[in-house]
Formats: structure tokens, sequence, C-alpha cells
């Protein structure tokens, strides 16, 4: 009797065994469904396992369309959705950097050099350097850009450098704001790019004496200050023109429009790289700008108003570019010497050389 009841226990023990060997094997087998299922209990609204059986069946070809016919509507899965989710992090925190960067050199530079004025007594002769159509054009791209420049950073960093600040309510009307004010001043710069290149081109093309103004990059780090010889534009403002003008702001003027009208035709692949074009050149359009800017106003005395009020002093445009007050005073320019301009932009154009 005892040996019977020993034996039974044994198969019990055994049977008891075996399921518990068995019990990892089971959960293994574990179906998409079923671990679906489990998910919901955890996570629910997380279908991951779910899209993630229906990519693996790529190389079954199921699943992989559905029957609503129109541009790229009949794609279920588009794989090329996560490659641009996970390059764009990266990518933006690469331009924030380099925007970073060159905010630092411009500080560090004027930390150094200071503004640039000029070195002979102003003559309050003034030489009438930008026509009204010129000012309005430039500042209408200037302007532009700056908005567009504000409120993409917004867009691209708000979440991780404001919110955190302003709480979620706060940064929601911001980045609202932020979105519509770049959706609506984009067709503006759009514009108002070609007609500035118009312009400006014929005084920016390539001319004798501006490698040489580039080979000594302007005076700018020279003992003396004194800068080469160069014509309307220097080398330096040609390069800016050809790069941030003709060459990244076509680059994001085209890519800003494929993001701006998605039901024109275009796929989501086509507008996910353009997403990225126009993040890139955002970014190298910001750093150009930088410099740009700096040197319009508060690294050169007299070119903020220069701008603004369309005049430049006699003395100014002699030190600055030589090579085109030359042309002003033998009468070969466009532009000409404004013996009429109003006393109170006499006023200012003297004010600033000697600030």
């Amino acid at each position: 009797m005892t040996a019977q009841i020993s034996r039974g226990r044994l198969i019990l023990v055994a049977a008891l065994l075996g399921f518990c060997s068995a019990l990892p094997a089971y959960a293994a087998e574990t179906t998409p469904a079923q671990e679906q299922a489990q998910r919901q209990l955890t996570q629910p609204g997380n279908n991951a396992p779910y899209w993630r059986e229906v990519r693996k069946s790529a190389d079954r070809d199921q699943y992989q369309t559905s029957q609503v016919r129109g541009i790229e509507t009949n794609v279920l899965i588009q794989p090329s959705g996560q490659s641009w989710r996970q390059l764009r992090p990266p990518l933006a925190l690469s331009g924030g950097l380099l925007v970073s960067a060159a905010l630092l050199a411009v500080f560090m530079f004027y930390s150094w050099r200071g503004s640039i004025g000029v070195h002979e007594p102003v003559t309050g002769r003034l030489i009438k350097r930008f026509s009204d159509a010129e000012r309005l054009t430039h500042w209408t791209v200037a302007i532009s850009v700056c908005v567009l420049a504000i409120s993409g950073l917004i867009l691209s960093f708000g979440k991780y450098l404001l919110l955190p600040i302003f709480g979620y309510t706060l940064f929601s009307w911001l980045a609202v704001f932020a979105k519509n004010a770049h959706n609506f001043v984009a067709p503006v710069f759009f514009f108002a790019l070609p007609v500035m290149f118009v312009l400006f081109v014929r005084d920016n093309i390539l001319q004798s004496g501006d490698m040489k103004w580039l080979a000594r990059f302007g005076g700018l780090f020279s003992k003396d200050g004194h800068e080469p010889p160069s014509w309307r534009f220097n080398m330096g403002e040609k390069v800016l023109f050809w790069l941030m003008v003709s060459l990244v702001g076509a680059i994001l003027a085209f890519s800003g429009v494929v993001m701006l009208f998605p039901n024109a035709g275009q796929g989501r692949e086509v507008m996910q790289v353009a997403n990225v074009v126009h993040l890139t050149g955002a970014m190298i359009m910001i750093c150009l700008a930088s410099f740009h800017i700096y040197l319009g106003t508060l690294g050169m005395k007299g070119a903020y108003e220069a701008m603004r009020t369309g005049y430049v002093d006699e003395t100014w445009a002699k030190e600055h570019h030589e090579l085109w007050y030359d042309q002003v005073k033998a009468g070969t320019a466009r532009q000409h010497f404004a013996d009429d301009a109003p006393a109170d932009v006499k006023a200012q154009v003297e004010q600033a050389l000697k600030a």
C-alpha cells in the first residue's frame, strides 16, 4: 500500500515538473494577438505589437496596401517615416549647436573689436547709396527672415527649452502663434526674395579686387583696421548674397512651399525630405544672418543708417567702399551725391559715425 502511495506521489511530482518546464515554451509561443491583448491591460492604446507584425509582413507582401486610392493613400505602412522620425532630433540638435556657436563667435568678436568706425572726419556730404525700392525690399526680406527664424526656433526647440519654463498652457499658445506666424509670413519671404535678387544681383557680380579683399578678410582682423578697396558691395557681402539669397534662400522657399501645401500632390516621403532640407537650410540661414545683422548694426558704424535712410557720408563710402566711391565721384555709378538730403537725415548719419 505504502509503495503504491509513493509511486503515486512520484507520478504527481513528475507531472508538475513537466508542466512547469512547459511554461516557458508556452510563453515563448504567445501570438501577436495575445501580446497585444496583454499590452492593452498595462498600456491602453499602445498598438506597437500589432503594427510591428504588420511591418514584418512586408516580406510576405501582406497587409501593405489598402483599398483607398490616391497619393499614397493605398500605402498602409511607410517605413521612411520612421527614418525621418529618428533623423530629425539629432539634426535639430546639431543645428542648434551650430547656431549657438555662431552667436558666440559674434559676441566674442564684438567684445574684442567693438564697432568699426571711420578714421577721417565726416564731411557732411551724403551719397544716396540705396534707393527706396531697394530699402523696402531689403527690410521686407529682413523682417520676414527674423520672424521665420524666431518662430522656427520656437517650433524646433520650444518643447525642450521653453516648455519646462512656461508650462503647457502658455507654451501651447506660444507654439500655435509661432506656427501661424511662420505659415503666413512665409509667402511674404517667398515673393520678396526674387525681387531682392533682381535688384541687387548686378552689384554682386565678381569684380577685380574682390579676391584681394577676401584674402585680407576685409581688414577685420588687421591692426590698423583699414578695409581693402571694394566696389558697391565687398566680397563678404557678395558671398552672403549668393549663399543667403540665391542658394539657401531659394532652398528654404521651395522646401517651405512643399510643406505649406501638403495636398498639392506630393507624397509623405517628399514632405519628409523637404522637412529635413528645410531644417538644415534654416540653421545655415540663421548662422549667416547672424553675421550679416551684426555687421549691419553693432559691428559697423553707419551701416544701419545707410539701409534705414538710404544715405551714407562721403567719408564712410571712401573708407569702406573706395572703388565704388571713385565711381560716384567720376559720375559713372548709378548712385550719386545727394546735396539736397534732408537736414535731419544728415544729422542722423553724422551722429551715427561720431557715436
